[in-house]
């Protein structure tokens, strides 16, 4: 019994099982969730790259959450493929290109994703654990060079897909869009595992380990503040943070779980077979949501929504300013006790 999965809506196992699971009705879940998030995820994350990068103010912020918002645009973009696939029965019609492209695409804009995800947690925890530095050192130009190296690691870890992706025979009627290993057994295995171990460690368990180390940084700061500090400024960025892991948890679990199917395990080879559509469709759906986390947690986000949507993603791109004053009182005094009570350029005290 032999099994590949991936992140590319591909989970043919066999017709073992069939008749006693009814795929078909996955399937149609599938479809109904990756159409929902085509049509979110589009609309959605185009505006926000419209307001991102035309109407507002450049900022470190409005760069990331452009970059952000790029990256689910790309991925809906490319679902039409994924809906086509999945309703012509995992059927491959539209060439080794685009088969490649399409695999390509898919884990391209996953770590973008993830990565840039840190990037921003680790912006903000520079921001009050140095805030002096970071209103110094802190620059749109920089914020652009750091999403550009991020784009290019995420495009180094992509890379693979373009070469083990490729169109596969099934039958003299049939073909698919599947990894192309190699004819050699172990080697192929060796492959697959190899691809799916980095994917684990690099988009989930190590980004994670990151993100949750910045947060826990920032909590312990604000514990050794006397002033009560609010979490406010943080609350869109960990929101979008909290929603991409929970959607992307079931998938890692799963892809970790058919590395241990054997082929005397037929329970657990059920159990993925249920569980990796479902996990694959959460995934994919998470591409529409930022937009919505956008809209939904912004400050007095009715009264804004009166206003014009510019407004709602001002308020909640617009947070660099209040992370700022979180801290810079703070590391302003103590500038001034080593300077005789000169400030030091760049420093702002809290505002009366």
């Amino acid at each position: 019994m032999e099994m590949e999965t991936d992140n590319q809506t591909e989970y043919y196992y066999g017709d073992e099982y069939e008749e006693e699971i009814d795929l078909e009705s996955l399937h149609i879940l599938s479809i109904v969730l990756y159409s929902i998030a085509f049509i979110l995820g589009t609309s959605g994350n185009g505006l926000v790259i419209w307001i991102t990068g035309f109407k507002m103010k450049t900022s470190v912020n409005t760069i990331w959450f452009l970059n952000l918002a790029m990256a689910d645009f790309i991925f809906t973009f490319f679902l039409p493929l994924s809906i086509a696939y999945t309703a012509m029965g995992f059927v491959w019609s539209f060439g080794w290109f685009l088969c490649k492209l399409n695999s390509f695409i898919m884990v391209l804009t996953m770590y973008s994703s993830v990565f840039i995800l840190t990037a921003i947690s680790i912006d903000r925890c520079l921001s009050v654990l140095a805030a002096v530095w970071a209103q110094n050192h802190r620059t749109p130009k920089k914020a652009w060079f750091t999403c550009l190296i991020l784009w290019a690691l995420a495009g180094v870890f992509s890379s693979p897909y373009l070469k083990y992706r490729d169109v596969i025979k099934v039958n003299e009627t049939m073909q698919r869009c599947s990894y192309s290993f190699g004819n050699d057994t172990d080697l192929r295995a060796f492959r697959h595992k190899a691809l799916t171990i980095t994917r684990f460690l690099f988009s989930f368990l190590l980004p994670i380990i990151i993100i949750i180390s910045c947060y826990t940084a920032i909590g312990y700061r604000y514990s050794t503040i006397h002033r009560k500090r609010s979490f406010k400024p943080f609350k869109v960025i960990v929101a979008v943070i909290v929603t991409f892991f929970i959607c992307w948890i079931p998938f890692h679990i799963f892809q970790i779980l058919e590395l241990k199917v054997t082929g005397d395990d037929s329970s657990l080879y059920k159990v993925i077979l249920v569980g990796m559509p479902v996990a694959t469709s959460i995934a994919f759906f998470n591409s529409c949501l930022n937009p919505i986390l956008y809209v939904c947690m912004c400050q007095d986000f009715k009264e804004k929504l009166k206003k014009s949507f510019l407004k709602v993603f001002e308020s909640a791109f617009t947070e660099e300013t209040t992370l700022y004053h979180l801290s810079s009182r703070r590391s302003t005094v103590q500038m001034e006790s080593l300077v005789g009570g000169q400030k030091i350029e760049g420093t702002n005290p809290e505002p009366k």
